[in-house]
């Protein structure tokens, strides 16, 4: 059988807008579902690993065991290793992989981790299924990723519930979920998992602080980001339309009583021994 390819493409690019968020990711706040676990011998497989702040806290948490580290992308890449590098940490290897056909034998590694991979592509249930095929016996598979639909804020700004639209859209059009979270304990089943744990967790944004943060990169990411090129070369938004959504942003940001919580899913599949 042919292998399956990649069909979707990747929303937000690696602009520095997107890695403001992405390179603020632990697995304390990304990954604690896994957590427990993880024993210092095994051997992890981190697939969609970005820039490599959860890589290098699950490489920590295995100090006697190894982390492969692989993403579709091969520019960022050398993020990841610069980021494992700067903390001094050996057990980690990277490689170019695509999810939908991951470039190693059967039952390979103790634990298989995706976060924020499954809304991008192109075949979630393909990819669980190669994620679970290169998982040990008695291994794990863990997946986290939000869920757009699910996203609420306060105050009611305008202009966040047309970001939410338009994001949608665009991400649809390119060939993804983004409402994933909630789909991650079906499209496990379909994949052929049966012993799931499914759970859910918050990223929740409220101070000052987290305001600012959350509110300035999406602002910047509307207006200069690979989405917002997308969002116009696809026909979903004029450059006006998106500078509305970008001031829309800013005006939450600045609201004292502002509140923000990004919902996801979780699961944590174990293979059959």
């Amino acid at each position: 059988m042919p292998k399956a390819r990649e069909t979707a493409v990747y929303t937000h690019g690696h602009h520095e807008s997107v890695l403001r968020s992405h390179t603020w990711r632990t697995a304390a706040n990304s990954a604690a579902h896994l957590l427990g676990v993880l024993r210092p011998h095994m051997r992890v497989l981190d697939v969609g690993c970005g820039p490599g702040t959860i890589t290098a806290d699950l490489a920590e948490r295995v100090p006697d065991g190894h982390v492969t580290a692989v993403d579709h992308a091969p520019g960022i890449l050398d993020r990841a290793r610069a980021t494992v590098a700067a903390r001094g940490l050996t057990n980690v290897d990277f490689a170019v992989a695509d999810v939908h056909a991951l470039d190693f034998p059967d039952d390979t590694f103790c634990v298989v981790h995706a976060h924020q991979l499954l809304q991008h592509v192109g075949d979630p249930v393909r990819a669980l299924s190669e994620m679970l095929r290169v998982t040990r016996p008695g291994g794990y598979v863990a997946v986290r990723d939000a869920d757009y639909a699910a996203m609420t804020w306060y105050p009611a700004v305008p202009g966040l519930d047309d970001w939410r639209d338009l994001y949608e859209r665009v991400a649809r059009a390119n060939g993804g979920e983004p409402d994933a979270g909630r789909r991650l304990r079906s499209w496990a089943l379909a994949a052929g998992a049966r012993d799931i744990t499914a759970t859910s967790s918050t990223w929740t944004y409220a101070t000052d602080e987290e305001r600012a943060w959350w509110s300035g990169l999406w602002a910047d990411r509307t207006l200069a980001s690979a989405y917002a090129d997308r969002a116009v070369a696809g026909g979903h938004a004029t450059p006006e339309r998106l500078r509305a959504v970008s001031e829309a942003w800013r005006e939450w940001g600045a609201r004292e009583d502002g509140w923000f919580a990004v919902l996801h899913g979780e699961i944590l599949c174990r293979k059959p021994a």
